[in-house]
């Protein structure tokens, strides 16, 4: 862009300034001098109020107007004060910048030494912002859960009306949990929800169940929730990754089940092929997208990554019966009635109900068998799913225990 190319060509401009200046005879210490008294006020910023002695320390050695004075005299040893400077840069740095405050010490030309010192100063703002907004988060979530559980008050006091929907999808969710109406698709009341024996569920095995049905929502034909609402496409974009891990799981189980015990056990090899089959499922989200002709092509492609493996690893090669088997079984994934990939997805279901229920709590549940080769994609997508039901809990649950407590005792 114009503006980058105007501010490289001024930097260039400002460092062959100084390379100038420092190369006279005797040297010029203006540029040098403003440079210094960036980095000491920068280093300041760093600093905690109880950084006194640090404090002392950088305000006296870095005295703008002792350095002046000692340039004038030319008694000024620049050499030194980056030594001081890169020193309590290492001082102040957060761990991870040990490696490139220690790169400093290598460079022996002021100039390139500046610059450097300025692009890792800029790497620890970076460092000190994430920091302090990571501090302040605890106080930001407490602020935001406030202003939307004000602002949702409001528009109930409006319109009264505004949990109907709130209200069917609770009751539903209480009915499908006592009537145990889905039991082989949606993980049971009890569980790691601690609902126990009886009949009635508790609130918080009801809201869990209630928020895996939104991994199910039909969001054509039925209107969402009004309290996550506000968060409709985020659960949509978690239910599209879901149905793509459960095809791309299913795809998997498929493959490995029917290659030789050592296929499954090679891991570049999975890791490969797990690859090849995201890739081709990358467009589901897409209205030209046809699962079934993209899992003809992955039925191809997986035929010739197998037989590739096998001749490689000496093993018997695919027979023309067995490749037809296979590319058969790939394809029936296609229907959601699918019997492996029914399993994947209570399997993946059972896995998201056990992470909402642990509470947040590390490490994760284990993953269910067959699991295996996208555990790492499942997890990733189980702490966004948590991380986005907590939050609605935290502003929405006083409406959700007031609804459920009518509907768990009319029950």
């Amino acid at each position: 862009s114009l503006e980058k190319r105007v501010k490289e060509i001024v930097h260039k401009a400002f460092w062959d300034c100084l390379s100038v200046q420092l190369s006279e005879d005797p040297p010029t210490y203006d540029h040098a001098i403003k440079l210094v008294g960036e980095i000491k006020e920068t280093l300041l910023s760093f600093l905690l109020p109880g950084h006194t002695r640090l404090r002392n320390q950088i305000t006296e050695v870095l005295d703008l107007d002792l350095i002046k004075q000692e340039a004038e005299n030319g008694a000024l040893d620049i050499s030194k004060l980056a030594e001081f400077i890169i020193g309590m840069m290492g001082t102040l740095c957060a761990p991870a910048r040990d490696e490139e405050v220690r790169k400093l010490q290598d460079i022996k030309e002021i100039v390139p030494l500046f610059r450097a010192i300025f692009s890792v100063l800029d790497l620890m703002k970076v460092d000190m912002a994430n920091f302090a907004v990571t501090s302040i988060r605890p106080h930001l979530m407490q602020q935001s859960v406030e202003y939307e559980r004000k602002k949702f008050q409001q528009i109930l006091e409006k319109q009264p009306n505004s949990l109907d929907f709130v209200t069917q999808w609770l009751e539903e969710a209480a009915d499908d949990l006592m009537n145990q109406k889905y039991k082989n698709a949606l993980p049971a009341a009890g569980g790691a929800a601690g609902s126990g024996d009886g009949p009635v569920p508790n609130p918080v095995a009801v809201q869990n169940y209630a928020y895996l049905k939104l991994l199910k929502w039909d969001h054509l034909q039925r209107p969402f929730p009004e309290t996550v609402l506000m968060d409709q496409a985020r659960f949509q974009e978690l239910q599209l990754q879901l149905e793509q891990l459960t095809i791309l799981g299913a795809v998997l189980l498929v493959t490995f089940s029917m290659a030789a015990p050592g296929i499954s056990s090679q891991a570049d090899f999975a890791e490969k092929l797990k690859m090849i089959v995201k890739i081709l499922l990358t467009d589901t989200h897409l209205p030209s997208f046809h699962l079934k002709d993209a899992l003809t092509t992955i039925g191809e492609k997986v035929c010739l990554e197998v037989s590739s493996c096998l001749a490689l690893c000496g093993l018997t090669p695919f027979t023309t019966e067995k490749e037809a088997v296979l590319k058969g079984q790939i394809q029936a994934v296609a229907s959601p009635d699918d019997p492996i990939r029914r399993i994947m997805d209570s399997r993946i279901l059972i896995f998201l109900e056990s992470y909402l229920a642990s509470g947040h709590q590390k490490p994760l549940p284990t993953v269910p068998g067959g699991l295996g080769p996208v555990q790492k994609e499942l997890e990733e997508v189980a702490i966004k799913f948590v991380r986005l039901v907590n939050y609605n809990k935290m502003v929405f649950s006083p409406y959700y225990d007031a609804i459920l407590s009518k509907i768990l005792v009319r029950s």
